[in-house]
């Protein structure tokens, strides 16, 4: 129906363009715009008509073309992401190694620290045990008393009395 009114519209327009032809060009375009849309208006009935039609397309048989500009850009973006994010991971490995080391130092330091006031109460123990004073006292509630002389037997078996040469030896460094 839509198709008849649009039909016979085209029709008017065409009988209207062979007596416009005879009336020739003194008609001025806004005059010619004006009488061509009330013609158009005259062709419909009621408001403007809008027909849609259902149009299935199936597009399964089309293959893509290829496009090597589009291919190359997203090479290149593909690469560009890549090293970007190569660069942002070595960082973050950076940051948390170096955190991961501050703690390992740290935990040293408490460690080292433990470490030397173990070795002064073990100084200061030593210290007390070998106090001449106290091995005395000890000696003399066991009821021990001071050597003879050539009581005191030597383990590289020379006697108290003889000289002996004096020797050097090497420094040892004590571990505790």
């Amino acid at each position: 129906m839509a198709t008849m009114a649009i039909a016979t519209g085209m029709m008017a327009g065409q009988a209207a363009s062979s007596s416009r032809a005879v009336r020739g060009r003194a008609e001025t375009l806004a005059e010619r715009n004006r009488r061509l849309y009330d013609e158009q208006r005259k062709a419909r009935r009621g408001p403007a008509l809008e027909v849609f039609f259902a149009k299935h397309i199936d597009n399964s048989r089309i293959v893509k073309a290829n496009d090597p500009e589009r291919q190359r850009e997203m090479r290149s973006f593909t690469m560009a992401m890549s090293v970007l994010f190569m660069l942002v991971m070595v960082y973050v490995w950076q940051h948390f190694t170096a955190i991961e080391v501050g703690y390992h130092v740290e935990s040293q330091k408490v460690q080292v620290e433990q470490l030397r006031e173990q070795n002064r109460e073990l100084r200061l123990s030593e210290a007390q045990l070998t106090d001449p004073g106290r091995i005395d006292r000890m000696a003399k509630q066991l009821g021990l008393d001071a050597p003879e002389p050539g009581q005191v037997v030597r383990p590289d078996g020379s006697d108290g009395s003889a000289p002996v040469m004096a020797q050097a030896s090497a420094p040892t460094v004590p571990t505790y």
